[in-house]
């Protein structure tokens, strides 16, 4: 009988999640991971050969995290809300992951489960083939794009000038010359990233 493995999957998940969440995508390399787990490098190449293995690991374990109703609703736009508010949630919770989802979510078993479902819950819409598509990559371009620009846009918390100091700089700005502009400074002061994903979300669901 073969030796049994020093480390689950699931282990791995969470040792490259938590380095990721640590120090950004560029503190997660093999020997990293090695010396999170306790190990050598060497170790870990019974378990993943290269980079993109490593990055896939790490989009796995966030998506381990998304909750969703696994009974569905009675309305497909309700269940659309539900899934993509999992994962919109999920994917803001882990910022320095974001990249990777982009990049590498087409190589996760883990993530294939969560687009079933929200083209499962798309097509109760009446669509399908290319009315689908085009209605998956709406929603989801809507989430993530909501996601990164929280994490790299100018009210962001990484951002060189605070969130009030960039708001206070568009409200000075001259009215006659930018009063649209101004207009959502002023409501951004109150505004919610939550509140904006859910509105904007409804907006979507009901061109849809």
């Amino acid at each position: 009988m073969g030796r049994p493995a020093k480390f689950t999957h699931a282990q791995l998940q969470a040792a490259a999640l938590a380095l990721v969440d640590k120090n950004g995508l560029a503190g997660l390399s093999m020997r990293a991971l090695a010396a999170e787990l306790g190990t050598g490098a060497m170790t870990l190449y019974n378990y993943v050969s290269q980079r993109e293995e490593l990055e896939v690991l790490v989009v796995e374990a966030v998506f381990a995290e998304a909750r969703w109703s696994p009974h569905g609703h009675a309305d497909w736009q309700d269940e659309v809300r539900d899934i993509a508010t999992a994962w919109w949630g999920t994917a803001r919770a882990h910022p320095h992951v974001i990249p990777l989802i982009l990049t590498r979510r087409s190589r996760s078993p883990v993530m294939f489960e969560m687009t079933e479902a929200m083209l499962r819950a798309l097509a109760r819409s009446g669509r399908s083939g290319q009315q689908l598509l085009i209605a998956f990559r709406a929603v989801s371009a809507l989430i993530m794009g909501l996601a990164q620009a929280e994490l790299a846009g100018p009210l962001a918390v990484q951002a060189q000038e605070s969130a009030e100091a960039t708001i206070a700089r568009f409200r000075a700005l001259p009215t006659e010359r930018f009063p649209h502009l101004i207009d959502i400074a002023n409501a951004a002061m109150d505004s919610t990233a939550e509140g904006e994903f859910r509105a904007s979300l409804d907006l979507l669901l009901a061109g849809l």
